[in-house]
């Protein structure tokens, strides 16, 4: 069965993507933590981090780490965390976002009420920050499409 993430990616549903390569997108949680939440995801549909294999895992935690660095900027956080759980969505995802303390990495402090336009606002910052960083290669044109620029 397709899994919601492998919809996001096809483009069967809509998605505020930051990132995109050959092996991984990564895309803004509708239910974020922080500002900047996103989550890094396979193309391929592999159901849990313990299934993936050690090269395609490196590569997402790699993809995760450009990412953090980015969100500790945009957003002036002093870490970003990755948070590995797996279970609301069964297709490896990380979870990056930036973080001021342990106590908020909590799935129960997850907003699902956040608006639209502050979602696309707080994507948009964190490509603009992957773009000066030097990961522009990686962010998509388009916040809607999960396609490498041409």
């Amino acid at each position: 069965m397709t899994s919601v993430f492998s919809k996001i990616i096809e483009g069967q549903i809509p998605g505020r993507f930051v990132w995109a390569d050959e092996r991984a997108v990564a895309f803004a949680t509708i239910a974020p933590i922080s500002p900047g939440h996103v989550l890094v995801v396979p193309r391929a549909e592999v159901d849990r981090f313990t299934a993936a294999d050690d090269d395609l895992l490196s590569h997402l935690v790699r993809v995760a780490k450009r990412i953090g660095l980015a969100q500790e900027s945009a957003f002036d956080a002093p870490r970003a965390a990755l948070v590995v759980a797996g279970f609301e969505v069964p297709h490896l995802h990380l979870h990056v976002l930036p973080a001021w303390g342990e106590a908020e990495l909590s799935f129960a402090n997850a907003k699902d009420d956040v608006p639209a336009a502050e979602l696309d606002a707080a994507a948009q910052t964190l490509r603009a920050a992957l773009v000066a960083q030097g990961d522009g290669a990686h962010v998509p044109a388009d916040l809607g499409s999960p396609h490498l620029r041409a």
